[in-house]
């Protein structure tokens, strides 16, 4: 034994090569902690002062190799100032510098993922080899900050600058045979004989056969590229990547400006470079952001996971109704593996929802994710039917039928009575009462809410809806369902529109109220994209559908009725009803805010539309001024509100599963983080005091509640300040 510590263990066998095995204890994967890395550097200088050593594999116990560093330190790491971290990735290097410059030859066996740190470990070993499942990769820019422990250097050095920046700039996990086409990796086997090729390549470099003080060269040198290439691979990917990230994002832009300026240096100085441009990254609120949304996302993962250990099997499904809806449902389960009945009364509307399925496979063949023998699998999976036949041994039905309480409550009764007596029934309703529809169900506590957004195939959310009478177990194997769907399902209490349509409604209110006061809602629409979300208010109802928006809002009315109950005051109508009367329904007709005509891949493209102006021209009340500020004011205010009284509500549980419910279901922009971040950094007693000076204007629309007058009184956050882990 030449080490041993509590993560570590460094074994010499026979031969004369040194294993070193990464196992933490008591975690499922290994991540390098600050105590991990502490080990590492113990374990490097234990290797250095070891006798007749003649190699080394790096190798790992768990299923995964190293998937990163723990980001659950991050946010008390990152808050130190910017010396201390790039004294902190200097350190690193250094380590990482040992064990590339160790005088014997080392090879990574990377048997799982190999993410970001566990990455860059990997590329500062001599030879890599891999298993044909495992995946290897720098997501580092998705969290707002670049690889910081030499990636940015040896990557380039290893693949060339254009797939480093490839790799860098996407943040992408990249697939075993990706990675030995671009040369990141020396050799792809079968897990079974990983450990046999890397101790076949340390013998092939002791004899003489492979040359890694050469490689070692290589990634120790300026990049060989001259002035002209240079500015080829680095000014062309700039503009590129810039146009792919948006201004928001600024990591992916900043990785690039690492590599370019370290291209012309050795190995010390180009690192030092790289640890610079990560501490200056790390202090900024993209950054912070998106690290609390990575921590968030796994609490709404793990909520997830414990929902679905304690679910019966799911092996069989049904969806009823066959439209656009229930087609991308059935898809979404075929694609995943769950076979699924998809039930309609009509036989044109079995085809419709099989033709859904066929031109989403198709794309998927098309990208080369599936091959043809896959797409025939999924389709198989699918079996369209008229009657309730084969109901009998179905485990969950996922009522998708048209958004009306009456039909929806006569479907769910009648399947009711052909299902097994444990079996779970679901409705995809996006507003009706889930207490309401269970009224006249025998067992109500085996129905709950299922809500998919549309398009199903991309949208990851699933709100699964929790009535009064519903089980746990109910809610377990929808939870389980909505998982093996490859969606993320977050949990929530029955109200009018549950969560997402209850917060966004009132962001369409405040729409409303700025274009009755003369905002043009062209310039509100820009106002919000640069603010970040991906569409404005006028842009996402013409999406949504303004039959939908309609019927939402007149539910969103009838149950919050002093705050969402909007009475324009010129004519009595809003902007959004007499589009509605003029029959102007957005995307699904061609005509709403905007005029829609196909672009050259036949998807829909806005044109702006004089009609919608002059419609929307008879609902202006008063004219107003309003400043950028004043719009995202007017905009984002009612929206965080009403995210803070679902909160109290206990419609949601926790802070993190409102802000990824809303980033997952409504394209809040990521790098705001979320409501209840936004409030967070604009700091509560701030937010407070601007809803009050609007509320005063607007309404209780506006008005904040006691609860979080309270927190501005007391400088208390939704996000504790010191510890992010256990939202």
């Amino acid at each position: 034994m030449i080490y041993q510590g509590n993560a570590i263990t460094v074994v010499q066998r026979d031969d004369g090569i040194a294993m070193l095995t990464f196992d933490a204890q008591d975690e499922s994967v290994n991540t390098l902690s600050s105590k991990m890395i502490e080990e590492f550097e113990a374990a490097l200088a234990a290797l250095g002062e070891a006798v007749n050593v003649k190699g080394l594999v790096i190798t790992s116990a768990k299923d995964a190799f190293i998937v990163g560093a723990d980001i659950t330190e991050f946010h008390g790491m990152f808050r130190r100032d910017e010396d201390f971290l790039v004294d902190m990735n200097t350190r690193v290097h250094g380590i990482f510098n040992t064990l590339e410059d160790l005088p014997f030859p080392s090879v990574a066996a990377i048997n799982g993922l190999a993410l970001g740190g566990g990455c860059e470990i990997t590329l500062a070993c001599d030879f890599r080899v891999m298993s044909d499942s495992a995946k290897l990769g720098l997501p580092e820019t998705k969290l707002g900050i670049l690889p910081g422990w030499g990636g940015c250097v040896r990557l380039p050095r290893l693949i060339g600058a254009d797939n480093a920046i490839e790799w860098i700039s996407g943040g992408t996990e990249n697939r075993a045979d990706a990675a030995l086409k671009v040369g990141a990796v020396d050799a792809v086997v079968s897990g079974d004989a990983l450990e046999a090729a890397a101790l076949d390549i340390l013998g092939r470099a002791n004899a003489g056969e492979l040359d890694h003080q050469a490689r070692r060269s290589v990634k120790q040198s300026p990049l060989m590229l001259n002035a002209i290439e240079q500015m080829m691979v680095f000014e062309t990917a700039k503009g590129y990547v810039a146009g792919k990230a948006g201004p928001h994002y600024p990591a992916p832009i900043e990785a690039i400006k690492v590599i370019q300026k370290g291209a012309g240096e050795g190995r010390e100085r180009a690192q030092a470079i790289e640890a610079k441009a990560f501490a200056k990254l790390a202090k900024t609120d993209v950054c912070y952001h998106l690290v609390g949304l990575f921590l968030s996302d796994q609490l709404v993962k793990k909520k997830g996971k414990q929902y679905a250990n304690q679910a019966a099997a799911v092996n069989k499904t049904a969806v009823l109704g066959a439209g656009i809806m229930g087609g991308g449902i059935a898809y979404q389960s075929a694609y995943k593996g769950t076979p699924i009945l998809m039930k309609d009364i009509k036989e044109e509307a079995l085809q419709l929802g099989l033709q859904e399925a066929r031109k989403l496979l198709g794309k998927q063949l098309e990208r080369g994710r599936l091959s043809s023998d896959q797409v025939a699998e999924a389709l198989s999976n699918i079996r369209p039917t008229l009657s309730y036949g084969d109901f009998g041994d179905v485990d969950l039905v996922v009522e998708a039928v048209v958004e009306n309480p009456k039909v929806k409550e006569a479907v769910l009764a009648e399947v009711e009575g052909l299902l097994d007596d444990n079996a779970t029934l679901t409705s995809n309703t996006s507003t009706i009462s889930i207490d309401r529809l269970a009224a006249n169900l025998k067992r109500p506590e085996n129905f709950c809410g299922m809500h998919f957004f549309n398009p199903v195939h991309r949208m990851p959310l699933v709100e699964v809806i929790r009535g009064e009478k519903t089980s746990d177990a109910a809610v377990a194997a929808t939870v389980a369902y909505a998982r093996q769907m490859g969606k993320t399902p977050v949990v929530v209490n029955d109200c009018p529109g549950f969560l997402v349509n209850r917060v966004l409604f009132p962001y369409f209110g405040g729409f409303s109220q700025l274009v009755e006061q003369g905002a043009d809602f062209e310039r509100v629409d820009k106002v919000m994209e640069k603010f970040g979300w991906p569409m404005g208010p006028a842009y996402l109802l013409d999406v949504v559908g303004m039959d939908t928006a309609v019927h939402a809002q007149a539910v969103m009315a009838e149950g919050f009725p002093d705050r969402m109950a909007q009475e324009a005051k010129n004519g009595g109508k809003t902007a959004i009803q007499r589009m509605y009367d003029e029959d102007r329904l957005g995307q699904k007709n061609g005509k709403g805010f905007y005029r829609y005509e196909e672009d050259k891949k036949g998807k829909p493209k806005k044109v702006s539309d004089e009609q919608a102006h002059a419609l929307v021209e008879e609902a202006v009340d008063t004219r107003g001024e309003f400043s950028d500020d004043d719009i995202v004011a007017r905009m984002m205010v009612p929206l965080c509100m009403e995210a803070v009284r679902c909160l109290e509500d206990g419609i949601v549980a926790t802070p993190a599963e409102a802000d990824m419910a809303l980033i997952y279901g409504i394209g809040f922009p990521p790098f705001r983080g979320g409501a209840l971040r936004y409030i967070d950094a604009l700091g509560v007693e701030t937010f407070v005091a601007q809803a009050e000076t609007l509320a005063e204007e607007l309404g209780p629309l506006y008005r904040p509640t006691e609860r979080l007058r309270d927190m501005a009184t007391k400088g208390e956050r939704f996000y504790p300040d010191t510890s992010e882990s256990d939202q």
